[in-house]
């Protein structure tokens, strides 16, 4: 199950910022949605944890904050604690020493029912009930809610929409009916359904295809720019972590080695294992970081006449597509195809070069 399966009685809540019931139930009575809590601070500090019988600590003396409605990627090799530290957070391991706070407030003055309520949980084996229809699943805890029926049921369909499956078609079909990757999204769903302002997700999207799971982390990147929430993502895929996060932590032997983000984790690593971790191809990985629009830009022409890309467009992509076209340069468009500029092939070359500093991003 994606979250805990109980819950306090409505009007009791977690988080100051929290609404104390619905999304759907405040103010004009028109069923209509409000907006959502604020995402949460999250703070580790100092946070440790040692399992009975082993000296040395699975988590060591763990700090980092991350900031309202960012997504932190904690990534690190095989035992690195990048899971405890994660379960620390809504107390499915219990912390030895050091704690954890959201929004300021320390998890462990909390009724651990109220705080699970208040965080949404994604995990690799998506956990939906199999003999519940989707809008059943979505609706799990809203119903430990007592959110009336009603609300539920249009909470399942706005959440059904942005996730991008049908709000009418599949609110009724069960999850055997779904691809792993259509599974994945129901679960994402389920996790926003309370609309807490934090979520958990330990390698979401780790069992499905490279195809569906581009897609997936695509879609999530979508959605978070629309519903924006503090999340903890784990990951072993140091691609993914460069995709997906505004900040890494990168953990061995339980500590923390480095938290920055992917760009100057990439352009300065910390020591050797790091730039070990990360890959000697780490120059080319910062193209993935940037933007088109993130750069000043040359220029515009007065018609392209050759090939053009999205300012949004990763440098990545653009730098394939002018190895693809045999060309130095292209022309940028905004969302509406008008140019706003121009990038030559060397401007890029030269963002990976040794004496390019790392851009906040």
């Amino acid at each position: 199950m994606n979250f805990s399966d109980s819950a306090q009685p409505q009007g009791s809540s977690a988080f100051p910022d929290a609404r104390e019931s619905d999304p759907h139930s405040a103010g004009n009575g028109s069923g209509s949605r409000q907006d959502g809590p604020a995402a949460a601070v999250l703070a580790f500090k100092e946070a440790t944890k040692v399992y009975p019988g082993r000296k040395q600590p699975a988590v060591s003396n763990l700090s980092l904050e991350v900031p309202a409605g960012e997504i932190c990627v904690l990534i690190g090799p095989s035992g690195s604690g990048k899971t405890t530290a994660m379960q620390m957070v809504n107390r499915l391991i219990t912390m030895t020493s050091g704690d954890v706070s959201i929004d300021g407030r320390s998890i462990g003055d909390l009724d651990e029912t109220e705080l699970r309520r208040g965080i949404g949980y994604v995990f690799q084996q998506i956990g939906l009930f199999p003999h519940m229809s989707v809008e059943d699943n979505i609706g799990t805890v809203p119903r430990l809610l007592k959110w009336p029926k009603e609300h539920i049921r249009a909470r399942a369909q706005e959440l059904l929409e942005l996730v991008g499956l049908d709000p009418e078609d599949d609110l009724r079909r069960y999850p055997s009916e779904f691809s792993g990757g259509q599974r994945q999204r129901i679960g994402v769903a389920r996790a926003m359904a309370a609309d807490q302002p934090l979520m958990l997700m330990d390698e979401p999207f780790g069992a499905v295809d490279p195809i569906a799971r581009d897609r997936l982390q695509d879609d999530f990147l979508r959605l978070h720019k629309e519903v924006p929430k503090t999340v903890v993502f784990v990951t072993h895929d140091i691609d993914e972590a460069i995709k997906m996060g505004h900040r890494i932590a990168i953990l061995r032997d339980g500590e923390l080695v480095q938290y920055d983000t992917p760009d100057n984790i990439l352009a300065a690593p910390a020591n050797d294992f790091v730039a070990d971790f990360v890959g000697a191809d780490r120059g080319l990985k910062r193209l993935r970081v940037w933007r088109l629009g993130d750069l000043d830009l040359d220029p515009p022409p007065d018609e392209p006449d050759g090939p053009t890309a999205t300012e949004d467009t990763s440098l990545r992509d653009a730098l394939s597509m002018m190895l693809v076209e045999g060309t130095e340069r292209i022309a940028v468009v905004d969302e509406n195809g008008r140019p706003t500029g121009t990038v030559a092939l060397e401007s890029i070359t030269r963002l990976i070069g040794p004496d390019e500093k790392a851009a906040a991003r």
